[in-house]
């Protein structure tokens, strides 16, 4: 582990957290979050299309070797209130580097102007736009961090539910699952995470349920029936207050009787992903989460 690249990072982070508007408002997070597209942005190789998919924008990412048929759909973090393509675009570039695939990062609709559940209407008319545009599921796979992690096992669901061919498998990274809050990480890991905690996270979740029970199935998925969904890799560092968040939700689709490889990496932060190529660890943990789904698309 490169502990400077780390210290580094963290520093940074906390100086942005100390930095976050007060109050919380939809308008300046956007704004905030959505600087991560300039200050990570991908190779000059990266193939990047916008397209308009069942009444939401997205963008097509890919890398010169991917592969036609081979497609990720990927639904981006944010809490349901904030994150884009355009914030997303270097992981989901590295990501599809690394797969030999398409990426499809989906701009679905964010809470609070469109709370729960319309982002996993708007997850599941993607996959059945994919469908309907002639890929075939069994080149597919669905992935996406943070909210977009929770909201990807929650798509798989409803997709089960509408009777429509299911992907061959899901990466969920730093995945959030319960919108209610009490894994225990959430105030053991309080001190060490720099990205989110238990204070945003709850103002997260009021703006996207808008009254909605916590433990409604598509919006925490840990309390879904989770039969039949796709073998799943989940990726979490140990310093996420969302660990448990991860935790549980392998646990639950081993229930279910789901594949699932756990993986937990030491010591990083939420969704360390997004900082390629200023952690090592951000880029390894992109490959090896492409280098499965290649082996599985």
């Amino acid at each position: 582990m490169s502990q400077a690249q780390l210290e580094k990072l963290v520093g940074l982070l906390r100086e942005r957290q100390a930095d976050r508007p007060e109050p919380l408002t939809p308008g300046p997070m956007r704004a905030n979050m959505e600087l991560l597209g300039t200050r990570f942005a991908p190779p000059e190789d990266a193939v990047v299309q916008r397209v308009f998919v069942a009444g939401c924008t997205a963008e097509w990412v890919s890398a010169p070797n991917a592969i036609p048929d081979n497609v990720v759909l990927y639904l981006h973090g944010g809490g349901y209130v904030q994150g884009s393509p355009n914030t997303h675009r270097n992981l989901a570039y590295h990501l599809a580097r690394s797969a030999a695939a398409k990426v499809l990062v989906l701009d679905y609709r964010l809470a609070p102007e469109h709370p729960f559940p319309a982002p996993v209407h708007d997850a599941v008319a993607a996959w059945r736009w994919l469908l309907e545009q002639g890929y075939s599921a069994e080149h597919m796979a669905v992935a996406g961090d943070s909210a977009g992690g929770g909201l990807c096992i929650a798509a798989q669901v409803q997709m089960r539910n509408e009777g429509l061919p299911p992907p061959v498998a899901c990466v969920a990274i730093s995945p959030w699952t319960d919108l209610e809050g009490i894994g225990e990480s959430m105030t053991s890991k309080a001190e060490v995470d720099p990205m989110v905690g238990k204070e945003m996270l709850s103002w997260f979740a009021a703006q996207y349920l808008q009254g909605a029970p916590p433990q409604a199935p598509l919006a925490s998925p840990i309390y879904a029936d989770l039969r039949g969904l796709a073998p799943m890799l989940i990726q979490v560092g140990t310093a996420e207050t969302l660990l448990d968040d991860a935790n549980r939700l392998a646990a639950a689709a081993r229930v279910y009787d789901v594949e699932v490889e756990l993986r937990h990496w030491q010591d990083m932060v939420h969704v360390w992903h997004l900082f390629q190529p200023m952690l090592d660890e951000a880029g390894e943990a992109l490959v090896e989460a492409g280098e499965w789904l290649k082996a599985r698309l």
